[in-house]
């Protein structure tokens, strides 16, 4: 079986970029997509996304991003990921779901769900959060007789026309759907907190978002909302929402889902109900990283994140597993944006460079078919992990 000296897993943003910057280096590797058409998980966004209403998308290396016109975000992305990969040659299978991914001596074993096996030196993990859509647990969730929709799955506004939705979530997303669906039909909102607002937003609190995280993820955390940081804010498009005053009646989690809508518990608010009919609700409650195939490895924490190595003073390029220096992540905690993601896929690919060089100094091995590796689960890398993620 042939091998490579690395192996990117996903070819969104992320793997796109680690690949780009592996070929430029000369490293022999494949890029394994699950998808059957370039585009990552932009391609399955909801048909109302505009690129205006996108957060901004950050330039490929040597490609330009799509600007912010009134274009489909699931149709201009893919395009432009498209013409990327063939405009650099970059060596993308598809589609190949993996499975799993494990330790076979000096080498690393990519298992796809059909039984396919690469054999590879290292590899590039960038396979994002949105085959992993996170809803969390409501006592009475199954008694719900109308309908449970993630933003995994949003169908767009007139789909609920007529209908009494329950928008939960406090991110950029809910306060989106918020916009398109109150000049439609009734809506109602629940966040765990309440949502902080701003209109003064720039790089500074972005690079303040991007440091939270990071401090979140050092101590072996989930990442939290940067929403926190960063902040609300209403686009054009939602001012009619607003108008209507959707987002000054929002109201804290419901302690139960009934048959027909949702109760609360405990002390109200002036004005309040205790029981509230909806006939759908909308769960913009965000994503979880993709990462079970890498569980072989054993890269997590006892805090139930992946420690990452921090090489250099910028958060964004800590892409390196703490267990196992084979194991590059992109795309992921502190790297977790569009920006982020690019600038650690160039981190991945020097840091899979390192990783092949050592390897040759360090020789084949002592016999005991450990190899030159110079991290594994149970012999962690002698510095301490700058950051981790979940």
């Amino acid at each position: 079986m042939e091998s490579y000296e690395s192996v990117v897993i996903g070819a969104g943003q992320a793997g796109l970029s680690a690949s780009y910057h592996l070929r430029r280096l000369g490293v022999r590797h494949v890029v394994l997509d699950a998808e059957p058409r370039p585009g990552g998980a932009w391609q399955h966004r909801w048909d109302s996304l505009t690129m205006q209403d996108v957060h901004g998308v950050a330039d490929l290396p040597d490609g330009l991003a799509p600007g912010g016109s009134g274009e489909r975000a699931n149709q201009a992305v893919p395009t432009w990921f498209s013409a990327y990969e063939a405009t650099h040659d970059l060596p993308v299978i598809r589609p190949v779901k993996v499975a799993s991914v494990t330790s076979v001596g000096d080498l690393l074993a990519v298992t796809s769900a059909d039984g396919r096996t690469w054999l590879t030196r290292t590899i590039v993990n960038a396979t994002g959060t949105w085959t992993r859509p996170f809803v969390p647990r409501y006592p009475g969730a199954e008694t719900f007789l109308g309908e449970q929709v993630h933003t995994h799955d949003y169908p767009g506004a007139e789909h609920f026309r007529g209908k009494r939705v329950l928008v939960v979530g406090g991110g950029a997303s809910a306060v989106q759907f918020l916009g398109e669906l109150a000049p439609v039909t009734s809506v109602l909102w629940a966040t765990r907190r309440e949502p902080v607002w701003r209109s003064d937003f720039d790089a500074s609190r972005g690079r303040e978002a991007v440091a939270m995280v990071a401090e979140r993820v050092e101590a072996g955390l989930p990442p939290a909302s940067v929403v926190s940081v960063t902040g609300l804010s209403l686009r054009p498009q939602e001012q009619e929402a607003a108008r209507l005053g959707v987002y000054e009646r929002r109201r804290p989690m419901f302690t139960r889902i009934e048959p027909h809508g949702v109760s609360w518990s405990g002390p109200l608010a002036d004005g309040e109900t205790a029981y509230e009919p909806v006939d759908a609700i909308l769960w913009a409650t965000g994503f979880r990283p993709a990462v079970t195939h890498l569980a072989p490895l054993r890269l997590r924490s006892e805090h139930g994140g992946i420690p990452l190595l921090r090489g250099s003073a910028d958060v964004q390029t800590a892409v390196t597993a703490a267990y196992d220096s084979r194991v590059q992540l992109v795309g992921y905690g502190p790297s977790a944006s569009t920006i982020g993601a690019s600038r650690a896929g160039r981190a991945a690919a020097l840091a899979v460079r390192r990783e092949l060089e050592a390897g040759l100094e360090a020789g084949p091995g002592d016999g005991s078919g450990d190899g030159p590796v110079r991290s594994r689960r149970d012999q962690p890398i002698a510095s301490a992990p700058a950051s981790a993620g979940s």
